[in-house]
């Protein structure tokens, strides 16, 4: 029969299970079981133990960390690599340790397992037997259940150490990996100014060389230089003497040609429009019509009859023609089929011509050149254009919708994008620039041609405006097809 010593089975407990120091790194409470003590009513009692103060390894993780973040502000990118390679070897290491540390709690569970076994063994075999014995046997027990709670206490830190210990050496890891980058990446940029600086160097040598080779070529050609650029200052003193009268003589010979060539070509104007008036005069002894007028704008062209024999104008069918010359094709003038026209600034440049069928047969009357513009009109034209605001006409409504109107004076507003007439605050038309819109000199009956404009702001309405002189209708015409132009419209007459 085996006797058990309660004040001595704990203590033999403890030394089965002794867990030697794992690394030098890491520390911990103690390394041994803590011996027990039973107090009175079978409570266990801690022995005292010396007030050694180890840091956790929390606080070893956290110190660590500040410490490396610390030393992160004044590492190198290379330092900083070392050392996480060296805390990530520090982090593997604490869980290889860890790992013993769990297989060695392992052991120690299956220890205690078996000592609570034998003595319930024990007991069983103790029953019937002396009461001091079996208390004992209770108290081994008691003292094996309370190390057996003491054990699992100390497994649950075991375990949050061990997870404590991963979640670092996870960081570390990146840390690491980050760091292989950090230097990779400074390397191949190191690697590039490096490159870039030796291409520079080599670049600066080639110059170098190349001017020390231009310096010591133009040493060499020294005296050669200093006679060429003697003799170029020789030369050009040379030219300078003589190039004023050869320059002055040669603007002489030319101002002369020119000179002779303005006057042969007027000269041969002249002859043209002798031999032309010639033509007329001499077509004239067979046509009983001729054409009065300026050739000019602001000018009327009127058809009369110069024989008595000629039927009265009035009864004859008239349409007057443009053309560039007398032999080129016309361009019939639509609705001019009176007996007066006054040329409008589209005729400048061009020939008016008119045919006449009297009695079965056609004459034909053509201006002696192309008509003229008016003196002032550009200069008019001009300075209306430089106005910011609109250009406005005082005109007098003689024709509304081809009726006859008597009004009072109006104002024609010519705008960049559109053209109104109107009487104080009453509108009579205030229209855009568009396809429907017509505008030309008057080609119908008017009282003063010469001042009458015809303007048809929309289909189904029409005006026939006098202006006040010949000058201000040509200049309002002028600037409504300049601004229509602008808006990519084109005014004409009707049926142009």
């Amino acid at each position: 029969m085996t006797k058990v010593c309660p004040e001595m089975e704990p203590r033999r407990v403890s030394e089965a299970i002794v867990v030697e120091p794992i690394s030098a790194d890491v520390s911990f409470a103690s390394n041994r079981f803590p011996s027990y003590k039973l107090g009175p009513d079978d409570q266990i009692i801690d022995e005292p133990e010396e007030d050694v103060k180890v840091p956790s390894v929390k606080d070893v993780v956290y110190k660590e960390t500040e410490d490396l973040s610390d030393q992160y502000k004044r590492l190198s990118v290379r330092d900083l690599a070392c050392k996480f390679d060296k805390n990530l070897a520090a982090a593997a290491k604490l869980v290889e340790e860890a790992k013993l540390n769990e297989v060695t709690s392992l052991e120690g569970d299956v220890m205690l397992k078996k000592l609570r076994d034998a003595l319930e063994a024990m007991r069983g075999r103790m029953d019937g037997r002396k009461p001091r014995n079996k208390d004992s046997i209770e108290k081994a027990i008691s003292m094996v259940e309370a190390l057996a709670v003491k054990l699992t206490q100390h497994e649950g830190g075991i375990i949050q150490e061990r997870f404590e210990v991963k979640k670092l050496a996870s960081f570390l890891k990146q840390a690491s990996e980050d760091a292989k980058k950090l230097v990779n990446q400074e390397r191949s940029f190191a690697c590039a100014e490096i490159e870039s600086a030796r291409s520079l160097v080599m670049r600066l040598g080639g110059v170098f060389e190349e001017n020390e080779l231009c310096s010591k070529a133009s040493q060499e050609q020294g005296p050669n230089v200093k006679k060429l650029v003697e003799e170029v200052q020789e030369a050009r003193r040379i030219r300078l003497m003589h190039q004023p009268t050869k320059v002055m003589s040669m603007q002489h010979e030319l101002h002369d040609l020119k000179s002779q060539i303005q006057e042969k070509s007027a000269y041969s104007v002249k002859l043209q429009r002798e031999i032309a008036r010639i033509k007329r005069v001499i077509g004239s002894k067979s046509c009983p019509y001729v054409m009065d007028g300026a050739q000019s704008l602001g000018s009327c062209l009127r058809i009369r009859a110069s024989s008595d024999s000629a039927s009265d104008i009035s009864k004859c069918s008239v349409q007057w023609y443009r053309a560039v010359s007398e032999s080129s094709r016309r361009e019939a003038i639509s609705g001019a089929n009176r007996s007066v026209y006054a040329p409008e600034p589209y005729d400048v440049g061009w020939i008016i011509q008119a045919d006449i069928l009297s009695n079965g047969k056609r004459f034909t009357l053509t201006t002696d050149g192309p008509i003229n513009t008016a003196a002032g009109l550009q200069s008019r034209v001009e300075s209306l254009l430089l106005r910011k605001s609109n250009s406005e006409f005082t005109v007098v409504i003689s024709q509304m919708n081809g009726k006859e109107h008597a009004s009072r004076s109006h104002v024609f507003t010519v705008g960049r994008t559109r053209i109104k007439l109107s009487r104080g605050w009453i509108t009579k038309a205030r229209e855009i620039y568009s396809t429907s819109m017509q505008l030309c000199g008057v080609r119908d009956n008017a009282n003063v041609p010469a001042k009458a404009l015809f303007w048809q702001p929309r289909k189904g309405l029409s005006f026939l405006l006098t202006f006040e002189s010949e000058l201000e209708r040509n200049a309002a015409i002028v600037l409504c097809r300049k601004y229509a132009y602008d808006c990519n419209v084109t005014l004409v007459g009707p049926d142009d």
